[in-house]
């Protein structure tokens, strides 16, 4: 197998959505939303499109990795950019076999390559810490509704790139889904049943 990485192609679109649809479908929550975000992503100002790369096996599209611009809001008010990271995709039959962690490699190197100072994520602290990620409360970063927990992380993209910015972290508003737009969007893909698993997060 060998897997190459690129940036996505606008020819890409629809069967990257496909795939994180399948990837996601049921995991967090009965059905899912991921593929709208990225859907929705591409679209707003906040889109960084030199971040947004697919992996591919010769002519199939495995993995997808795509940032949008967030900001943390510090004392005085002043809003200092950073990015947000996600989603992060690989088909369902490419899993466990090191992709994703080409993926992120490759982005944040190129993220640092930009001039970026530095990736905030919610996600699964087992997974992530392996690329520097550490708890965002280390460089004094909350929530946006002031809170702290394992699963908001921070990375800094060149040493001490994260000193000067701390406060409450705000993504942009394309990850607020409503059930309507979904639903209509929902109407493009093939009819899949939605179930409630054990993997679910509990509300």
């Amino acid at each position: 197998m060998n897997i190459f990485i690129r940036l996505e192609e606008e020819k890409d679109f629809k069967i990257v959505e496909y795939m994180t649809r399948e990837a996601f479908w049921d995991l967090y929550k009965p059905g899912c939303d991921e593929h709208l975000v990225v859907h929705k992503i591409r679209k707003v100002p906040a889109f960084v499109k030199e971040l947004d790369f697919v992996a591919y096996d010769k002519d199939t599209i495995v993995g997808n990795i795509i940032y949008s611009r967030a900001k943390v809001l510090n004392e005085e008010n002043n809003e200092l950019e950073v990015l947000c990271m996600g989603p992060i995709t690989v088909s369902p039959s490419y899993q466990k076999q090191g992709i994703g962690s080409l993926l992120m490699n490759h982005s944040i190197e190129r993220a640092r390559q930009l001039g970026y100072k530095g990736i905030i994520i919610f996600g699964n602290p087992d997974y992530y810490h392996r690329f520097g990620f550490v708890n965002a409360k280390e460089y004094n970063i909350q929530t946006s509704w002031g809170d702290n927990f394992d699963a908001f992380m921070a990375l800094e993209l060149y040493d001490g790139s994260l000193r000067d910015i701390s406060g409450k972290f705000y993504e942009d508003e394309v990850f607020k889904i409503e059930s309507e737009e979904l639903e209509d969007f929902e109407k493009q893909f093939p009819y899949k049943e939605k179930h409630v698993t054990d993997t679910q997060l509990k509300l």
